[in-house]
């Protein structure tokens, strides 16, 4: 076997509990926990305020066979998993679809974007 440890990035594998799924793109997680927002007065910066945030994951998939975009839709409580070229592994926990996921048919990819309360890096 070739020796990757200098393999950053260019590839990855995602699957939505345990099923895998064709990813185009664009893949993209957020763990944060928290966002910040500055506070400033006329006077000064006062400080900042603190709220939760879910975390987030990302893709481009390829809409292939047997897949459809009524099944993202309908995605609640769902585990995702991706593993990268990196050698780190995404795992994000009890997640949820957000946003309309369209299909695009010139080239068969939609875009989905999951939320959730634990999106972490191993």
């Amino acid at each position: 076997m070739a020796d990757n440890t200098n393999r950053l990035a260019g590839t990855a594998n995602l699957s939505v509990d345990g099923k895998s799924y064709m990813l185009v793109a664009d893949f993209e997680y957020n763990p944060s926990k928290k966002t910040r927002e500055t506070l400033s007065g006329m006077d000064d910066v006062h400080g900042y305020s603190e709220k939760p945030r879910p975390g987030s994951i990302s893709a481009t998939i390829r809409d292939s066979g047997g897949l459809t975009v009524a099944d993202l839709n309908d995605m609640t409580n769902v585990t995702i998993v991706a593993e990268l070229a990196n050698g780190k592994t995404i795992i994000g926990r009890n997640m949820w679809t957000i946003e309309d996921q369209t299909a695009k048919a010139a080239d068969a990819t939609i875009e989905v974007k999951w939320e959730g309360p634990s999106v972490t890096e191993n």
